[in-house]
């Protein structure tokens, strides 16, 4: 740990030469340093790790970056008090460095190391584990590359991220990110952009460069986007297709082929922001036909006028779940790929068979510091049905009770980001048990906090 912390205190002593650069995209890919070929200023080391041109006309180049995350996390009674239970707390650690090669505007190669270490933590998962793996490795073919049009072909490992991070993302809060071997169309138009894609999972080992692509789970589909839409603002359409040779749901087991198809609205004035979705899902499992959907509406106000500029917000998702044990069809939701921390990093449950009531407000203490309070209250959709980790594992049966009520759950956190650079965040969860989680196990409440420390660059 004493290196860990030599290594963070020496990386955030240098990351003052990097000042004037643009904040950084939250896929490392999007970024783009090609700006720097005119630069004026005198070069510096951070300069050339961004841009280092490789050809006289510059129209060559290597850039570099990484991103450097510690956290501490302390869970009283996890997962309900059922299962070991750590007294001490854990460390994770995760370290992804990327090298990004451009040859003029129409051809690039991609490449990204991750490491992801997790100290102190009892059986950790493939989630919090993964010593040393290549994350991303593509080459991207340009065929048009101009202002307001492109068509490119990536191919390879890669991170994809849709929307909302609903049904697809790159699983950041947790501590080891998530990607896809595979093939990509990106075109674009003005205010429209789509892609299509065809992928098979990437599963992590506990070893290092032994990560593979998973035959038994495929992910395949189109996004489409279309932006400055009259009244609307933004609207997303989108079909996903997921096969899955194993799947285990509470009335339901076999392979897995499951259709989504979605739609998202979603914008931001001066004060207002509002982003609704609705899925809905066909397809089989076992010898089930799927009939399966969610809807949501995620919406918050900003008083840009008033001290601090509090923010009021408020979410509400309703995800359908089983409705009848032992017939002819499944109605339990597949969250696919989503967030890892869907509803906060104390990640107790994912988005299957749920009803979710979330209000939350937040407070600019200071231009860097912002203090942000939510309170979830969650319920079974369905009776009949189970809950679901965000892997869509079952954590308990939906035959332990008829009671609906999973429990409350309040978070509060303070995010420290002094420049674009660095990042701290101080949080802690307190989750109240419902009469379903008292029924079915062990039925404690559950306390959560962490501190977390992430460099850029």
């Amino acid at each position: 740990m004493k290196n860990k912390l030599l290594v963070l205190i020496l990386l955030i002593s240098l990351s003052g030469f990097s000042q004037e650069y643009p904040a950084f995209k939250p896929l490392r890919f999007d970024e783009n340093y090609s700006f720097l070929k005119n630069d004026t200023i005198h070069d510096n080391w951070y300069k050339t790790m961004k841009f280092m041109p490789i050809s006289t006309s510059k129209d060559t180049y290597i850039s570099f970056g990484g991103d450097v995350r510690f956290q501490y996390f302390y869970a009283k009674n996890e997962n309900w008090g059922d299962g070991p239970q750590d007294s001490d707390g854990y460390i994770l650690s995760r370290y992804l460095f990327h090298a990004d090669f451009h040859v003029g505007k129409f051809f690039r190669l991609f490449a990204q190391t991750q490491s992801s270490l997790a100290d102190g933590r009892i059986d950790p998962s493939p989630v919090d584990q993964n010593p040393l793996e290549v994350h991303q490795a593509f080459a991207d073919f340009n065929f048009i590359n101009e202002k307001g049009k492109k068509l490119i072909l990536r191919a390879g490992r890669q991170e994809l991220s849709y929307g909302s991070q609903r049904l697809v993302a790159v699983r950041d809060g947790p501590n080891n990110r998530q990607s896809f071997d595979g093939i990509k169309m990106m075109a674009g138009k003005n205010n429209m952009t789509a892609d299509l894609f065809y992928s098979h999972f990437v599963v992590a080992h506990d070893g290092i460069f032994d990560d593979e692509s998973n035959q038994d789970r495929q992910l395949w589909g189109s996004y489409l986007v279309f932006n400055k839409v009259p009244f609307i603002n933004n609207i997303d359409v989108y079909y996903l297709g997921y096969k899955r040779a194993k799947a285990n749901f509470n009335d339901a087991a076999g392979r897995e082929e499951r259709h989504s198809v979605g739609t998202r609205i979603w914008g931001k004035s001066e004060n207002w922001r509002y982003d609704g979705e609705a899925v809905f899902q066909f397809g089989d499992v076992g010898d089930k036909s799927i009939n399966a959907w969610t809807a949501s509406i995620n919406a918050g106000y900003r008083f840009n006028t008033v001290k601090f500029h509090p923010e009021i917000g408020f979410k509400t998702e309703v995800i359908s779940g089983d409705k009848k044990e032992g017939d002819t069809s499944l109605q339990t939701f597949n969250p696919l790929f989503p967030r890892g921390a869907y509803f906060g990093l104390a990640s107790v449950i994912g988005p299957s068979n749920l009803i979710d009531f979330h209000p939350s407000l937040s407070f600019e203490i200071t231009k860097n510091i912002e203090w942000v309070i939510d309170y979830d209250m969650f319920w079974r959709y369905s009776g009949y049905d189970g809950i679901y980790a965000p892997n869509t594992i079952l954590i308990y049966p939906g035959d332990t009770t008829t009671e609906k009520k999973i429990g409350n759950q309040l978070e509060s956190e303070i995010i420290w980001q002094p420049n674009s650079y660095l990042y701290f965040r101080l949080e802690a969860t307190w989750f109240n048990a419902g009469e379903y989680i008292k029924a079915s196990g062990t039925g404690k409440d559950i306390f959560f906090t962490g501190i977390t420390m992430q460099l850029k660059f």
